[in-house]
């Protein structure tokens, strides 16, 4: 293991702890995410921790690869490294568990909507977009459980983004997909394998 490789396990593990201080003292709400999303843009600025070296870029014909960074036994408070080259594009789509999201570098944008339907009618939803935001180097955005977002890579950067969150993305099998367009809702499947370190 590397001294770098160990200063990062470190700050990851201080990191997770910490959020799951705030969590359970706290409660989950916008409030608390927002703590967490606050010390998650601190660890992302720490930008060496996170370089290529360690995390290669996906191949050229590919637009992503995941790393699980850290995640507890019972698959809660998985922090993942997100390398998405330009031209990525993830459709709205909620996660069932909170996510926080920080920049390391390169920029995305984050499509927030929200839901106007009750929910009730399977394969159906009815989603309005509600805002837009860029998440770049010291930026970011926090999302509860039912928040739908989209995600698009533009520029000719690829972009390094650390995710958090509750439950690990392999456990989650109740995620939807959203098409906005024709008003309809489906199971989401995770994307691309996650990579593991170590």
């Amino acid at each position: 293991m590397t001294q770098r490789s160990k200063i990062r396990s470190e700050r990851a593990r201080r990191f997770r702890r910490r959020a799951r201080s705030v969590l359970q003292e706290q409660g989950l709400n916008r409030a608390s995410l927002g703590t967490v999303l606050s010390d998650l843009k601190g660890l992302a600025a720490e930008r060496e921790l996170w370089s290529v070296a360690d995390f290669p870029d996906p191949a050229l014909d590919e637009r992503q690869a995941r790393y699980l960074i850290e995640v507890d036994d019972d698959s809660t408070f998985a922090l993942y490294l997100n390398v998405m080259r330009p031209g990525k594009v993830i459709p709205p789509h909620d996660h069932t568990t909170w996510a926080c999201i920080a920049a390391v570098e390169g920029e995305e944008l984050n499509a927030l909507y929200r839901r106007l339907d009750a929910g009730d009618v399977p394969g159906r939803a009815q989603i309005a977009l509600a805002e837009e935001v860029v998440v770049g180097p010291g930026g970011g955005v926090a999302l509860m459980p039912d928040d739908i977002h989209a995600v698009t890579v533009g520029g000719e950067q690829v972009i390094r983004h650390l995710h958090m969150y509750g439950m690990a993305l392999e456990t989650l099998t109740g995620r939807q997909v959203f098409d906005p367009l024709d008003g309809t809702c489906r199971p989401m499947d995770i994307g691309v394998a996650t990579r593991r370190v170590g």
